[in-house]
């Protein structure tokens, strides 16, 4: 009958508005919903710290202008690491150097990026706004610009508190394919620096160890040191930053892709005490550790001193080592020799060492 509400009906009253609260010291449902309080996050924190032409332009993406004849390189990734903060860095400067940095590896100069926001209902704004200003700093020290983004807002509880997806795009500005297959059999390995620390950082602040020298992640801008080998003639065979599964599944990677072997000398990587004590105490090895300033070039072998003495002026954490070679078989492997001179095969870890590192 008309005017009569059947049992089976939702009750109006469970339902209820996200209205946020009065001091929006806190991220709210709203915030998400592209209104009055999206355009505030908008106008109080992203524009004035990633703010340029193409943010300002307001557009539903950014219209970029690239050298005439510039090939491009384009990157994606995700942060979700846990703590937000740590020592060395935080998932703003993650988000920023990661996807620059992977730029960088493919040969080209990191020119922009976006950002995408999930923000968990209840953050404080406080700390999106640590983490804009984070990224904002780190994107000036890489060379970057943010031109685009979006922010989504989830339900309290199901967003662990901040995750951020950037995107890149930068130009290459040179006629050579810096990548696996470009790689020769006596090619010699470099290493930029030492291996480990922004994995053990992570992981010391997670659990709440206190180490007698604290462990600070190695995160930083990558394409200093690649420019300053490019411009010196260093005919870079391919480049590789040592993120999850570090060093030993980069080269891993490499070699599995080129259809070459590759053998490293373990007394010359180098590793922090710090971080050698701490793996030691947790069961780890350095080498499978992740880095977020670290990366390996091959180059041929008559330019590795040269390229060396380039790294130890320009690359984050020196000084840089030769610490293999590349051979032509057996296709695909990677052997070890030890400090003690035995040799074994390096292979890929069957789980995750050590989960949300980045």
């Amino acid at each position: 009958m008309m005017g009569t509400v059947p049992d089976s009906a939702p009750n109006p009253a469970n339902f209820s508005c996200p209205a946020p609260s009065a001091g929006h010291e806190e991220i709210q449902l709203a915030h998400g919903g592209g209104g009055r309080l999206t355009q505030q996050l908008l106008e109080r924190i992203f524009g004035p710290a990633f703010g340029n032409p193409a943010l300002d332009a307001r557009h539903d993406g950014a219209v970029l202008a690239a050298p005439a004849g510039a090939r491009l390189a384009f990157t994606t990734d995700s942060h979700v690491v846990s703590p937000l903060f740590f020592p060395g860095g935080d998932i703003g400067r993650l988000a920023v150097y990661g996807t620059a940095n992977d730029l960088a590896m493919c040969g080209a100069r990191p020119r922009w990026l976006s950002a995408g926001f999930i923000l968990e209902e209840g953050l404080p704004v406080a700390m999106l706004e640590r983490v804009v200003a984070a990224m904002a700093e780190a994107a000036r020290a890489a060379g970057v610009e943010i031109v685009t983004g979006d922010t989504k807002v989830v339900e309290r509880g199901k967003g662990d508190g901040l995750y951020v997806n950037t995107a890149g795009v930068g130009w290459v500005e040179h006629d050579r394919v810096i990548a696996p297959a470009s790689v020769r059999p006596g090619d010699a390995v470099l290493l930029s620096g030492d291996i480990g620390r922004h994995g053990m950082a992570i992981m010391a602040q997670r659990e709440g160890l206190a180490f007698e020298s604290p462990i600070e992640s190695d995160c930083a801008p990558l394409w200093p040191a690649v420019e300053a080998l490019l411009a010196a003639g260093v005919e870079v065979h391919c480049l590789r930053d040592l993120t999850r599964g570090g060093l030993a599944t980069a080269v891993i990677e490499i070699a599995e892709t080129a259809r070459l072997a590759v053998k490293l000398d373990e007394a010359a990587v180098p590793v922090g005490e710090p971080v050698r004590g701490a793996c030691e105490l947790l069961g780890l090895d350095p080498f499978y550790v992740a880095n977020e300033g670290r990366f390996i070039a091959f180059v041929p072998a008559a330019q590795a001193d040269a390229a060396l003495a380039i790294l130890a002026r320009t690359a984050p954490g020196g000084p840089p080592s030769q610490i293999g070679e590349v051979r032509p078989t057996p296709a695909g492997e990677v052997t070890l020799r030890s400090v003690v001179g035995v040799e074994r095969i390096l292979d890929r870890l069957s789980g995750e060492q050590l989960p949300r590192i980045c």
